[in-house]
């Protein structure tokens, strides 16, 4: 029998909340985190809109040693891990060192640190330019940091796939548990709301460049224009379900199921890879079409890729076959963060049973999927699947269930 992998404990750091319930209180009653960006003047920029993590203040959560030697990317990840063992019952120090890794995602490193101080280097010169450059900036910094602060030395790593990461990171974890490791965290926490990052972002020309904060945002609209990003994301624990049964821990759901594909070269004649990643999925997660209660859009606003999104769900599903959502219209595309708290928004749906709206958007006639807009709808979920791209043809699909822990194993 294959073995069991279930999510313990959640850390959510988002635009519209921070932590699990003041996350979920937002997002279930449509309350969005989109706003003028304040982290700097966006006033030179095209796009001025982002989802801002507000109210966090590292210096209340980390010791001061930890501040100078990490991006605020890094500070989120590591308060979004304390309060993910701690939803977990989870003590560290308790556990053995190697039963014990981090395997997270990064779409673009520390950013704003990197920023920082090559200004020091080009306006000052490289003997102001902090030792912590070296690896503050870098992909796999969250992995580090936890894994030090929480004296975790099992299989652990990052993976980059942009916003695909989330999900290919959680996959990831799920295998080192099979392969015996008692306990990963994962998941992902980005945060590039910078002007270099701002800057690099401009770039790919896939950004909304509107300023009316409820209709910046719209994917499935007819109106869609490009994303808003945001930043922080979603830390989960995960765990053998023996093992969290046998300590009498509280089981959001299971990894059931994970499916990742690559897109074609641009202008094939070959169909586009996210159906297949869908139908992998569900294969390894043993489950039909219809067991799928909702899906959790990747939506990304761009009206090629909106369409590619909903053929590949209508060409599983069948036309409306399933409640589709896209809470992050509230948040703003999270980078590799994105995934993570869509999972997350998922055990909680389950938990509830309510599917979070997306909000702002006015479906456009063209897309025949159920598109949950404006308001939640009130439904049992035992089932979901989360859908998320990458830049540059990644997709990846993940099948969570509701579990009870009486159940796993």
């Amino acid at each position: 029998m294959t073995m069991s992998v279930v999510v313990t404990g959640l850390g959510i750091v988002a635009p519209n909340g921070l932590g699990t319930e003041e996350y979920w209180a937002a997002t279930r009653s449509g309350k969005g985190g989109i706003g003028r960006i304040t982290r700097f003047d966006p006033a030179q920029y095209p796009a001025k809109l982002a989802g801002q993590v507000t109210g966090f203040v590292a210096e209340s959560h980390l010791p001061s040693r930890l501040l100078p030697q990490t991006d605020r990317m890094t500070r989120l990840a590591l308060v979004a891990a304390d309060w993910a063992l701690a939803e977990a019952g989870v003590t560290p120090k308790e556990l053995p060192e190697f039963d014990m890794g981090v395997i997270t995602a990064s779409s673009s490193g520390g950013f704003e640190f990197g920023q920082g101080e090559l200004e020091k280097l080009w306006s000052q010169g490289s003997q102001f330019v902090s030792a912590y450059q070296s690896f503050a900036w870098f992909y796999a910094v969250n992995s580090g940091q936890i894994s030090i602060r929480n004296g975790m030395k099992g299989p652990s790593g990052v993976v980059v796939s942009d916003q695909a990461g989330g999900l290919d990171a959680v996959a990831q974890a799920r295998r080192q548990i099979r392969k015996g490791t008692r306990l990963i965290v994962s998941g992902a926490v980005d945060a590039s709301i910078c002007p270099w990052g701002w800057v690099a972002q401009l770039a790919g020309k896939r950004l909304s460049t509107s300023d009316e904060v409820t209709r910046a945002y719209l994917p499935f609209d007819s109106e869609a224009r490009g994303h808003v990003p945001g930043e922080g994301g979603a830390i989960l624990i995960l765990e053998d379900a023996s093992a969290a049964r046998s300590r009498g821990a509280k089981v959001y759901g299971e990894i059931s199921g994970y499916g990742a594909t690559f897109d074609p070269k641009p202008g094939s004649a070959r169909e586009p890879g996210l159906r297949k990643a869908i139908e992998l999925a569900l294969a390894d997660a043993d489950a039909a079409p219809g067991d799928v209660d909702v899906v959790f859009a990747d939506a990304a606003a761009i009206p090629a890729l909106d369409r590619i999104e909903a053929e590949a769900i209508t060409a599983v599903f069948g036309p409306k076959g399933v409640p589709v959502t896209a809470p992050k219209t509230m948040t703003g595309r999270l980078y590799s963060g994105a995934a993570p708290l869509d999972l997350a928004a998922a055990f909680l749906a389950m938990e509830e049973g309510l599917i979070p709206p997306t909000v702002h958007v006015q479906q456009a006639s063209e897309y025949d999927i159920d598109l949950v807009t404006a308001q939640p709808r009130t439904t049992e979920v035992r089932t979901a699947l989360v859908l998320a791209r990458g830049h540059g043809g990644f997709n990846s699909a993940m099948v969570v269930r509701a579990k009870d822990p009486v159940a796993s194993g």
